[in-house]
């Protein structure tokens, strides 16, 4: 039987048992209208959950941002940035320089150790929070000013816009020239100016309001967190941290979140960690720079030349691959930095060989006029070829010229003749 043939039977089969659910007797249909009164009881308590659910539906769409967003007020995260705060204000650093670092059976068995891995991870749940509050702000703001989101897409730009424009969208303000260029805020005012948004009450004004200042807390979290690790740096991951800085490892180890996440990361998906994606907007795209992430802007990349700078950026990310697994698989025999010493050395190097110019063009002298006549090619099959060509007697018997004797030549009697005339007319 075929598909087609299945499924008109099955129709057939729901059509019998229509037909005899709505027919019957008189019993039966006491029984119908039993189930009917069933039926309209279960109508009802659908209309009340229907009900129900409109309310709950309503109370997600005005509640505060508290109730999606629970990061920021979590016991994990207070109790993280207050001994940050505590270990921050200490005089005494507990961890060794990174000249003499400890071993990382010892290091680990450190309060302050586990602190710093525990940061660095939270990083990323900070992140992903971030995206949700930064779309919990869009959806609320898009009432006012639904253009904005497709104009400006960073979420601290956005957050920052939001907050400066309000239900007025005065574009006009000196402050908004410090959050956004000056394309962006042209745009935004044709925009704002036949925008199909309407004005928010203050209950919603007020929630989109929260939404900001929290992603501003949760920023402001991160950076302390990624100023924190980056003291902490040369400690935690010495190679990576000798090859790009610490600031970029602190940066590159949030994001991957830990460094056994970012040991397993090929050297292509390091290169573009931390990429941003920019609007356009129209204009020209000459000064944008894709596929750029933390690593191209470290100070390693950032001293080459620029017409270098992409081909340094490929090899430190390379570079900082192979140091993140050295760094997360080391043992008491691979302590400090050696490895990112020796992988440093090599970009250096490598990148002084690109910038060498090109060898000057040796002028190869001529030889000699004097040189002995080489050697050539024999055989039976040259001997052949050259005596083909060779010039016969006959061709060298009619080549041959006399010496002293003037031949009949047309031109020399005519030569002679005009020159005895002139002779002639001369005396």
């Amino acid at each position: 039987m075929s598909l087609h043939d299945a499924l008109l039977a099955d129709l057939e089969d729901l059509d019998d048992e229509d037909d005899d659910f709505t027919t019957g007797t008189d019993d039966t249909g006491k029984e119908n209208g039993g189930d009917r009164g069933d039926n309209e009881d279960e109508d009802d308590d659908l209309e009340d959950v229907a009900d129900i659910g409109n309310v709950d539906m309503e109370d997600i769409k005005v509640s505060s941002v508290h109730a999606i967003a629970k990061l920021a007020d979590s016991p994990q995260m207070q109790r993280i940035m207050s001994q940050i705060e505590q270990y921050s204000q200490k005089s005494d650093q507990i961890f060794p320089s990174h000249d003499a670092c400890k071993a990382l059976d010892t290091t680990s068995t450190n309060p302050e150790y586990q602190l710093v891995v525990e940061a660095n991870n939270i990083t990323a749940e900070i992140d992903n929070e971030i995206g949700v509050v930064h779309k919990y702000i869009r959806d609320n703001y898009a009432k006012r000013f639904p253009e904005l989101e497709q104009l400006v897409r960073e979420p601290m730009d956005y957050v920052r816009t939001v907050q400066l424009l309000k239900n007025e969208l005065d574009v006009t303000q000196p402050e908004i020239q410090d959050v956004l260029a000056p394309a962006t805020v042209m745009i935004i005012s044709v925009s704002a100016t036949t925008t199909q948004g309407t004005r928010l009450t203050e209950e919603e004004l007020q929630l989109v309001n929260e939404g900001c200042e929290m992603l501003l807390r949760l920023d402001d979290y991160k950076n302390r967190i990624y100023s924190y690790v980056e003291s902490k740096m040369f400690v935690l991951a010495p190679n990576l941290t000798h090859i790009c800085g610490s600031s970029t490892a602190a940066r590159l180890l949030g994001i991957a979140g830990g460094l056994e996440k970012l040991s397993k990361m090929p050297a292509c998906n390091i290169l573009v960690v931390g990429a941003q994606r920019k609007t356009l907007s129209g204009f020209s795209a000459a000064s944008t720079l894709p596929h750029t992430g933390f690593v191209y802007f470290s100070d390693i990349v950032q001293s080459q030349p620029p017409d270098f700078r992409r081909k340094c950026a490929r090899l430190v990310s390379a570079k900082v691959a192979l140091a993140a697994r050295v760094d997360s698989y080391r043992t008491s025999s691979a302590q400090g930095a050696t490895v990112g010493i020796q992988l440093r050395e090599e970009i250096e190097k490598k990148m002084e060989k690109a910038q060498e110019p090109p060898p000057g063009k040796t002028v190869k002298p001529l030889p000699r006029p004097d040189d002995p006549v080489r050697k050539r090619r024999g055989g039976k099959r040259f001997r052949r070829q050259k005596e083909r060509q060779a010039v016969t007697d006959a061709m060298k018997a009619a080549n041959r010229m006399n010496f002293a004797e003037i031949e009949e030549d047309v031109v020399q009697e005519e030569m002679g003749a005009l020159t005895n005339a002139v002779v002639s007319k001369g005396r």
